[in-house]
């Protein structure tokens, strides 16, 4: 267990006002709070993120998701009998913006979420995605602490 490096907002509360700015835009779009949440574990799995892994798990599950799905999520390649054609199209997005240095986002990728969400909604996930991913680095790079477990 790492030891939290430093607290940003304690040091600088209007150092996350952009990124609250940002989930507020996301958040008040279309795609749905569970769509979102899976976009938002994705990217932490990939990130490597425990801070964002348990708050989002957590958000997912008050959004409804499924426990199985969400169990299944870091392979969800091999399981799409559990994610909408519109889920695999976000999932696969994230993935290759999370890890845009390998090959950046491939036309078919492009043409699955063209497919999937309406043209206004193409942004929102983008800007959803973006988000998720400074969260991840802000949180790793600073070893965020995890909240307390509930007492026993």
């Amino acid at each position: 267990m790492s030891t939290e490096r430093m607290n940003i907002h304690e040091i600088d509360p209007k150092a996350y006002q952009p990124m609250f700015a940002m989930e507020k835009y996301v958040h008040g779009g279309t795609l749905g709070e569970d769509l979102l949440a899976l976009v938002k574990i994705r990217a932490s799995q990939i990130n490597g993120c425990a801070y964002c892994l348990d708050m989002h798990g957590r958000e997912a599950r008050d959004a409804g998701v499924d426990n199985r799905r969400l169990d299944v999520l870091a392979g969800w390649h091999e399981a799409p009998e559990l994610f909408s054609d519109r889920e695999r199209a976000a999932l696969a997005l994230t993935e290759s913006v999370t890890l845009i240095s390998r090959g950046g986002v491939s036309d078919l990728i492009w043409g699955q979420v063209k497919a999937a969400f309406t043209e206004a909604e193409v942004p929102v996930l983008l800007m959803a995605i973006s988000a998720i991913n400074v969260w991840n680095r802000l949180a790793v790079a600073t070893h965020q602490a995890l909240p307390a477990l509930p007492a026993q």
